[in-house]
């Protein structure tokens, strides 16, 4: 069995009656396509004037003579019928058989696609939570390497494939194989002869069928891989549309999504042409059987005269019985192909290891008390090393501030205190207990953090602040928006907080979703603030308003500013000069003016600026 297959099934736990119903079902509408076909047998009996006339009722003696039994019982109900009544009502008791097995037949389908409706729809609402939540958990680090177009496509379009092709599984273990073995054993019944001569060409077909379908999964998975790629380049393109525009680079990128439109043209091509030849080649291969089927058997009926017309007739319509499930079955193995190759995908992302999560036994800290120690931190991006035994000590009510050039490691001290990535050596520890021991969301509950890019949703003003406090008021969302300096634009607008600031926040300013950004954060008011590089996009105007925001919201609390503006840190306890991952400089502002060094010189270029 298919590791893939194996770790699919915890999803169909849920829904066990539901596949048992399925199979009880799929096994009666398989037993009903052969009692339906045989019917017909005595239509046309009783056409061709060939039934046999039993007038004395017969005996039930066992199960050994069960077929013999029900065998006469029909033909003595005929022919009392005919006695009775005429041939006309015999003819219409045989017809109505033919209708009411037909029925069952049709119900027993209906209700068996009803339960497998239910558990295709389960277990893809199941996968997709599953795969929300690992996309949800799963680390900054992940994301860094991955394109966001392929997550997109795994979650919706792979995750669709399990869904439509894999669970042509039941059918392809249940319902095909039995009502192939039903009408099998029939016609076992009806000739031994007929049938051992269908069995010779049968397993010729399927050998036929399994050459066209090789390496069906590899191209699968080649397609799904350039969906993902073909989804990147369309985000990638509305999240740059300026750029692209500015830069007159629309034809590089119509270039780029053309030639991956192509290449999934050209596999889906494949793909569909292998899949399209399923079914003609099964129907070719089954009707050649038939033909066949049709030359020897019309020579037991006209020559040997070892078979009876109205038998062979039957034999022939239980013949074609068995194409149909044939050729479902060699339809649903290229499906459970390509469900295959899908569910590699989706598994490939529900298996990955979230290395940052909460200890076992991890601390619920809710307080900050004393200070924040990180200690001898080392650090790096893959190969590159970012922090160099870095040591800092942030007492409670302080604020702190990071400077340096680009690349000097500010914004990493961030990313490591909120844990969006662990240290390699080193500790970093709040009130002496180090933050890997504390559980991650009462951690990250201390901290309100505001970037550089002011990340906000596609979501009314109220949706966007109350984030952190979703049980927020309006006067408190209000007041959060006053200390932010930011309420002076939110209540001119024509829904006040209840207006919807677009995609992203695109409706606004920078300088106010910058102070919406302080905002959401004012409101969820922790202990410990980090600002990364908050001000360091605005323009001068909105960095005065910003500013005032930022030095409302610090007031009582413990601060960590990363600057690139060092006019909006001069009045920080202490100013920490970064070079290449360690501290060079470390003061106040007039203490290091006055050191005339790194700091000095900071200062002095951007006062020319």
């Amino acid at each position: 069995m298919d590791k893939n297959l194996i770790k699919l099934l915890p999803y169909t736990k849920p829904y066990k009656t539901h596949i048992v119903w399925n199979v009880i079902y799929n096994i009666l509408y398989a037993l009903f396509s052969t009692i339906s076909m045989l019917t017909i047998f005595p239509v046309l009996e009783v056409l061709f004037g060939k039934t046999k006339v039993i007038l004395k009722e017969p005996v039930y003696t066992g199960i050994g003579n069960l077929k013999q039994f029900g065998s006469d019982f029909l033909y003595y109900k005929i022919s009392e019928l005919t006695k009775d009544n005429g041939i006309q009502v015999a003819l219409l008791f045989v017809v109505l058989m033919v209708i009411t097995t037909f029925l069952f037949k049709n119900l027993f389908n209906y209700l068996a696609s009803h339960h497998i409706m239910h558990l295709k729809n389960g277990v893809l609402r199941d996968l997709r939570k599953s795969m929300y939540k690992k996309i949800v958990e799963l680390p900054i680090s992940y994301y860094s390497e991955k394109r966001k177009g392929d997550i997109m496509a795994r979650m919706l379009g792979d995750v669709n494939e399990v869904q439509n092709s894999f669970f042509s599984i039941l059918e392809l273990v249940v319902k095909e194989p039995l009502t192939i073995i039903f009408a099998l054993v029939t016609m076992f019944i009806i000739s031994l002869k007929l049938t051992l001569f269908v069995l010779i060409f049968m397993p010729i077909s399927g050998w036929i069928i399994s050459k066209v379908a090789k390496n069906l999964r590899a191209k699968s998975l080649q397609a799904q891989r350039e969906s993902g790629f073909l989804i990147s380049i369309v985000d990638e393109t509305l999240g740059g549309l300026k750029v692209i525009k500015s830069y007159n680079a629309e034809p590089t990128f119509k270039g780029r999504f053309n030639d991956s439109v192509t290449r999934l043209l050209n596999l889906t091509n494949s793909i569909g042409s292998k899949n399209n030849l399923a079914t003609p080649l099964s129907e070719f291969l089954g009707v050649t059987t038939i033909a066949i089927l049709l030359f020897y058997g019309g020579n037991l009926v006209l020559v040997e005269k070892t078979l009876d017309g109205s038998a062979f007739i039957v034999y022939l319509t239980l013949a074609f019985n068995i194409l149909t499930p044939a050729k479902a079955i060699s339809k649903a193995s290229y499906s459970v192909k390509n469900g295959l190759a899908a569910a590699e995908r989706v598994f490939e992302v529900l298996e990955v290891q979230n290395e940052i999560i909460s200890k076992e036994n991890a601390v619920d800290k809710n307080t900050f008390d004393s200070d924040i120690t990180i200690k001898n931190v080392n650090f790096k991006y893959e190969e590159e090393t970012v922090l160099k035994d870095f040591s800092l000590q942030v007492k409670k009510g302080q604020t702190i501030a990071l400077v340096g050039q680009s690349g000097s490691g500010k914004s990493t001290i961030a990313n490591l205190l909120t844990r969006f990535y662990d240290v390699n050596d080193g500790t970093i520890s709040i009130d002496g207990t180090d933050i890997k021991d504390i559980n991650l969301q009462s951690l990250r509950g201390l901290m309100g953090l505001v970037t550089q890019d002011s990340i906000l949703f596609n979501d009314t003003i109220k949706a966007n602040i109350s984030l952190g406090k979703e049980t927020a008021t309006d006067d408190e969302i209000i007041e959060a928006l006053k200390i932010a300096n930011a309420y002076e634009f939110v209540k001119d607008l024509p829904k006040g907080i209840h207006t919807n600031i677009g995609d992203s926040g695109n409706k606004l300013s920078g300088g106010q979703k910058q102070r919406l950004s302080i905002a959401r954060a004012v409101l969820k008011n922790p202990p410990i603030m980090i600002l990364d590089e908050a001000t360091s996009a605005l323009d001068t105007e909105s960095e005065k308003f910003v500013q005032v925001a930022l030095e409302n919201m610090m007031q009582n609390r413990t601060s960590i500013v990363i600057a690139h503006r060092l006019s909006t840190i001069q009045k920080a306890d202490s100013i920490v000069v970064m070079q290449k991952g360690k501290i060079v400089e470390q003061g106040t502002h007039d203490e290091l003016i006055t050191l005339n060094g790194m700091y000095n010189k900071l200062v002095t270029m951007q006062s020319f600026e």
